[in-house]
């Protein structure tokens, strides 16, 4: 008996002599993957990493400024080294994270409590980014300008 190359499963209890059961294959779905790659899903990835992002920033935040309790000339050589062109541009994409995260975040509060939100998901996660890319295009030439001009 042949084998199918692609979406075969072992036998049914390891014998030799069973046939071969092959999964059904999804249109346009890469093999071995539990996603399709379609909006909800890289709304859902984008979501988590940007949330992540910010929380690891906030953290980082509340450290350097508890510093001015401890001691003010630390806290003045910790703020001292955020002043270069490679913070700026961290600075610039934690805005972009936000306006990501936020706007996404009101996507899924209308998903969740808006009766055709669910309808909608996919329109709406094209506004989500269309919007936050004006936004940031209306924030990163400013502050990059300033970024660069020190």
């Amino acid at each position: 008996m042949a084998e199918q190359s692609t979406g075969t499963v072992a036998s049914p209890a390891g014998r030799p002599d069973a046939p071969k059961i092959s999964a059904p294959k999804a249109p346009g779905k890469i093999a071995g993957t539990l996603y399709r790659g379609r909006e909800g899903m890289w709304s859902w990835v984008l979501h988590r990493i940007t949330g992540v992002s910010i929380y690891f920033f906030l953290l980082v935040h509340i450290l350097d400024t508890a510093l001015v309790r401890i001691s003010p000339e630390a806290y003045n050589a910790v703020i001292g080294t955020y002043k270069n062109p490679i913070m700026g541009l961290g600075e610039t994409g934690l805005v972009a994270a936000i306006l990501f995260h936020a706007l996404n975040g009101l996507r899924i509060i209308l998903i969740d409590f808006w009766g055709p939100g669910t309808k909608y998901q996919r329109v709406m996660f094209w506004v989500v980014i269309g919007l936050a890319v004006v936004l940031f295009a209306g924030f990163a030439p400013r502050h990059l300008m300033n970024v660069f001009s020190e």
